[in-house]
């Protein structure tokens, strides 16, 4: 027992980098029970260091992250994104996790190809990678000239394919601070690697939203029924649902237009609180482009499109109830909205007069 103490105390006693060094070199011997064992004793340090320790851990996984086999990386990367959530500054390892996680989205879209030219037919799953053998079992049998890449990008594509997920992981949490969306490296690599490969893998496409998200973006909203308008400063919005909802807490519940503010749990929901309200969240209005074209609430503010120097949302009255169950799709990023100016009576017909008649849907 003493023996036991004398251990446990040792342990304790580490650093968070020094755990991490260990989690690098199990994971590297492929030793999995210990490399499980390194991970969840720097994750136990990780909630006692201070930011600057856990600064340190993240630039000691940082250079391995940058040079590791894909298949050997992911969870360094979930440990990495792990830290930053934890307080670390995610400067530490950014220009590192970015690019390979660029690098296994343009990997893994070039997959499919090379799957349908070693004849496979639906595509295995990329969370399952119980069927690594039998993919690679159908590539090693196919004719090295039909394969749509040679041997070596092929083991690429494929370590790629069934990694991308977990790599992609680690970025999902810092990306939600807007620090990190201000100042994030390889941000064009990224955005386009995220973007071919959105329609592959839902890991992508959930990085491709972050990359999309507007900060510190103007807003004309103008309420075609009433003629007013307004400017608005947004930041931090996922998708139009949540904006749908900003828009009616900050106008109709600011007193500016009438109607039925929403329910204080839906702004949470579209906030700080609980994501997913008892009974869900109703919409107040039908949201229109500045040229007739309907915003629909799946998209993304960044979908709407410019009008003379701004994104323009006409307000019109919704033509049928619409309902939905999430109040936001990202849970740690923090939405911003502002209303700045109530337009003149001028303004505002100065603006309505650019803006085009609702179209049909």
């Amino acid at each position: 027992m003493l023996s036991d103490m004398v251990g446990n105390t040792a342990e304790n006693s580490r650093t968070l980098p020094d755990l991490c060094a260990d989690f690098i070199e199990t994971t590297r011997r492929h030793d999995w029970v210990a490399a499980g064992s390194a991970h969840d004793a720097a994750i136990l340090r990780a909630q006692e260091a201070d930011t600057a320790e856990k600064t340190q851990a993240l630039t000691v996984l940082a250079p391995v992250l940058a040079d590791v086999a894909l298949g050997e990386g992911p969870d360094l990367a979930i440990l990495a994104g792990g830290l930053m959530d934890l307080g670390a500054d995610p400067g530490a390892a950014l220009e590192a996790l970015t690019a390979r996680v660029a690098e296994c989205f343009e990997l893994a879209a070039r997959f499919p190809a090379l799957w349908d030219s070693a004849g496979g037919t639906e595509l295995p799953s990329p969370d399952d990678d119980t069927q690594v053998p039998v993919v690679l079992e159908r590539l090693n049998a196919a004719d090295p000239d039909a394969l749509a890449l040679s041997a070596v990008e092929a083991g690429h594509a494929t370590e790629a394919w069934f990694t991308a997920t977990t790599w992609a992981q680690g970025l999902l949490v810092p990306l939600q601070r807007r620090e990190v969306r201000d100042s994030l490296p390889n941000r064009e690599r990224l955005a386009a690697a995220a973007e071919a490969a959105s329609g592959l893998l839902p890991a992508a496409s959930w990085v491709n939203g972050l990359l999309r998200v507007l900060d510190d973006e103007t807003l004309i909203v103008l309420h075609r029924p009433t003629g007013s308008g307004y400017r608005l400063t947004i930041g931090g919005i996922g998708d139009n649902f949540q904006l749908h909802t900003l828009l009616a807490a900050t106008l109709i519940g600011g007193g500016h237009i009438e109607g039925t503010p929403p329910d204080p749990e839906w702004v949470a929901a579209a906030t700080d609180g609980q994501p997913r309200p008892v009974g869900g969240i109703e919409g107040r209005f039908n949201l229109v482009d500045g040229h007739g074209e309907w915003i629909w609430n799946e998209g993304r503010p960044a979908d709407v499109p410019v009008l003379d120097g701004h994104r323009v949302i006409v307000l019109d009255p919704p033509p049928y109830a619409r309902a939905w169950d999430t109040g936001r799709i990202y849970p740690l990023m923090k939405p911003t909205i502002t209303l700045d100016h109530v337009l003149t009576p001028d303004e505002a017909a100065s603006w309505t007069a650019k803006i085009a008649p609702a179209k049909n849907a």
